[in-house]
């Protein structure tokens, strides 16, 4: 199983923090899982222009690909102005429409103030639908608060990552399983 990580900002260390440790906890519990972060801050990513990903080089090519060959994806993102961020954006925009078919994708927001926790149902989720995600119902909301010399300080969102990792595996393992079988009813 592969599972990428997105830490969707080019600006800011809290999702990139939240999203270090959440990548750290597949590491540490499923050692078997390919786990990768990609952190938006550390590549040059054109904006997209309507072509197909696989048409893209460099830095958007090799993102686009990697999210592409993906089991399951961990999307963390900051709210900016009560959005996800325009780096997150454009990355949907490079993908194509049903890029998240048979993909499990669980969600991770850091936010300045808990007023932005309907982000996620009002954006980012009808989003990712749209591209067919099988979505992890729960999402981690981290506020300001809970953030200190870029580290996580509640012991509740810690908690609360670790279930959002282990809600992405099973769910993943599970629709893996189920599509295998549905397969195998064709029997060819």
């Amino acid at each position: 199983m592969k599972i990428v990580g997105i830490s969707g900002s080019i600006v800011g260390s809290k999702t990139r923090t939240a999203m270090d440790y959440t990548v750290k906890v597949i590491k540490e519990k499923y050692p078997d899982i390919e786990a990768t972060l990609i952190d938006l801050a550390e590549y040059d990513i054109q904006f997209s222009d309507g072509r197909n990903y696989l048409e893209y080089e460099g830095d958007t090519g090799y993102v686009t690909k990697m999210i592409m060959e993906a089991d399951a994806l961990i999307i963390g993102t900051p709210v900016f102005q009560a959005a996800i961020p325009a780096t997150l954006k454009n990355i949907f925009d490079l993908l194509p429409e049903k890029a998240f078919l048979d993909k499990v994708v669980s969600m991770l927001v850091t936010a300045g103030s808990s007023k932005h926790y309907l982000m996620v149902d009002q954006q980012l989720k009808p989003i990712l639908s749209y591209m067919k995600a099988q979505l992890v119902q729960t999402y981690v909301f981290i506020e300001e608060k809970d953030f200190y010399r870029k580290e996580i300080i509640n012991d509740d969102v810690l908690f609360r990552i670790d279930r959002l990792v282990e809600d992405t595996v099973l769910l993943t393992e599970t629709y893996t399983e189920i599509r295998k079988a549905k397969e195998a009813e064709y029997g060819f």
